[in-house]
């Protein structure tokens, strides 16, 4: 299998996480992506042009990461990191959706930055999705995470989300979080492939 991705995606981390935890790293090639080029055959394996999109040994693809991360938890033989029993599986797929959101909110404050010339950024709306996240982590911190010997959807994508706040936002986050903070360091110490795929700021 082929994934395209970048390596500052948080989404495209999600899926080599998923993959190293789930023992499938040694079958997917990781192809870099450039989804600003026309030319690049991402947009042809993806209408979207997005990352992460995953290629599979049949020439189908699979996208967006919530879509691939399900994938490969059937290829690992199942109920692995989507825990199968129905509460332990909409708490998982509850915690990756609060994250994914933080992501998406984070994601859009960096473009809104990256694309619009500084007159013309819209303060209110960078407020908007930077309360968005304030709001998300809040709500972290208050309610202790567990650490699953395996981690599950949700628990990759908090940790991936929190590594993108380091990534683009220079970890302004962490003083007032602690509970996340330690957190994140008992799955980065379980969790090899999080040090693994962390590109510097």
């Amino acid at each position: 299998m082929i994934l395209r991705s970048a390596p500052p995606s948080p989404f495209g981390r999600k899926v080599e996480i998923a993959a190293s935890v789930l023992g499938l790293s040694d079958r997917i090639d990781i192809v870099p992506a450039d989804t600003n080029s026309e030319s690049d055959p991402l947009r042809g394996q993806n209408p979207l042009g997005k990352v992460p999109t995953l290629v599979l040994d049949d020439g189908q693809s699979l996208f967006d990461s919530r879509v691939i991360l399900e994938y490969l938890d059937h290829l690992a033989g199942g109920d692995r990191i989507i825990p199968r029993a129905s509460d332990a599986r909409f708490a998982a797929l509850r915690l990756q959706a609060l994250c994914d959101g933080i992501l998406d909110a984070s994601i859009l404050r960096i473009y809104e930055a990256r694309y619009r010339p500084e007159p013309i950024r819209h303060q209110p709306w960078l407020d908007y999705q930077a309360d968005k996240v304030r709001r998300a982590l809040q709500t972290l911190e208050a309610e202790p995470q567990a650490l699953d010997p395996l981690p599950h959807v949700g628990q990759i994508t908090l940790a991936c989300a929190l590594g993108y706040q380091d990534l683009r936002f220079g970890g302004t986050w962490r003083a007032s979080h602690p509970r996340l903070v330690q957190w994140l360091e008992r799955f980065a110490a379980q969790v090899p492939a999080f040090e693994q795929t962390r590109i510097a700021p």
